[in-house]
């Protein structure tokens, strides 16, 4: 990706906070991989072993950590503790977001007790109810639909067709991708033992989304039954993803693509969940555990050990997890 505009790498690492080694006059107009790399381009390596083809490709700068503080090189080295993210910052000043125009299209309709900050960007064919507050700076997709009385706090993105639900609540800073639904009704039914037939259960509780969350395309996360499901601050949710109702989802989760959370599941601060992990209703993930790709968790069941990766179904501590793929690959060798 390339800009107009060029900034230099001393403003770049002053930005990022990383330390130059090199010209530091020399002008950067954008961000690459190392393989696409063309003049003007910025582009990081986090290990030792990609180093020699940074330095050999077309990029004019190269973000890596310590291990390239001894290397002999003909462009500006950037030296960061942690260059991925070194280089994920040197991108919001290298390719900021364009400029939105700030205006309400002659198609949206806004109801008249709805609430709109300044400066909100409301796109064609966007819905929003009665009672709603957009918060100041926020983009609404074309053909997204804002229910009564939803609140979205400062400086939110939304995608165009996103579907909010009446009484959602999202702080600041929140981005949802398109085709994402928030809070819809949850999966509850309560069977009639005498004639065998299924009725609804109350849906009538809320959502709240905390600051910082993103949520990806296409997903669907429940409202309350009688309660809330609550999103905590910086929880970063991939696309196709399923949330129930009542699930409560701490600070800076991540949730892979066609993960799936039954009812009432507690997922505590920093825990990192795989693509296509399912997990059943009222278990607990504790703090920090990271739970392998295509996972299993049983209902009820808990989940705890700061820094341990499980996998498999049920899910095991993955030595343990591996150790009885062993023994298996054993006995079937016997027969």
């Amino acid at each position: 990706m390339t800009l107009v505009r060029a900034r230099s790498v001393k403003r770049i690492a002053e930005f990022v906070q990383a330390r130059v080694l090199g010209d530091e006059g020399v002008q950067l107009t954008g961000i690459s991989s190392v393989e696409s790399a063309l003049p003007g381009d910025l582009v990081f390596v986090d290990d030792e072993k990609n180093l020699r083809l940074a330095l050999e490709s077309q990029a004019s700068a190269v973000i890596a950590d310590d291990f390239a503080a001894g290397k002999t090189n003909p462009k500006p080295l950037l030296l960061a503790t942690q260059p991925r993210l070194a280089f994920a910052r040197a991108a919001q000043l290298l390719c900021p977001a364009p400029e939105r125009k700030r205006e309400i299209h002659r198609s949206a309709i806004v109801h008249p007790s709805a609430q709109l900050a300044e400066d909100v960007t409301i796109e064609d064919h966007v819905v929003i109810g009665e009672d709603a507050h957009i918060g100041e700076s926020t983009r609404i997709g074309a053909g997204s639909v804002i229910g009564a009385r939803v609140s979205l706090g400062r400086n939110c993105d939304l995608y165009p067709n996103v579907t909010v639900y009446p009484g959602v609540r999202l702080g600041n800073r929140v981005i949802v991708h398109a085709g994402a639904v928030l809070g819809s009704d949850g999966f509850g039914y309560v069977r009639d033992q005498v004639t065998g037939r299924y009725e609804k259960f109350p849906q009538i509780g809320r959502l709240e989304i905390e600051d910082d969350v993103e949520i990806g395309a296409n997903t669907t996360i429940d409202r309350g039954a009688l309660d809330v499901t609550r999103i905590g601050r910086g929880a970063k949710i991939d696309n196709l993803v399923h949330i129930g109702h009542n699930c409560k989802i701490g600070e800076d989760v991540v949730i892979a693509a066609q993960t799936g959370l039954s009812g009432s599941i507690t997922i505590e601060k920093n825990v990192v969940l795989g693509g296509q992990v399912g997990i059943g209703e009222h278990a607990r993930i504790e703090e920090g555990v990271m739970l392998g790709g295509q996972g299993g968790v049983l209902p009820n069941k808990v989940l705890r050990g700061k820094g341990i990766a499980f996998w498999g179904t049920p899910a095991k501590p993955v030595r343990e997890y591996l150790k009885g793929l062993a023994v298996l690959a054993r006995l079937a060798r016997k027969e």
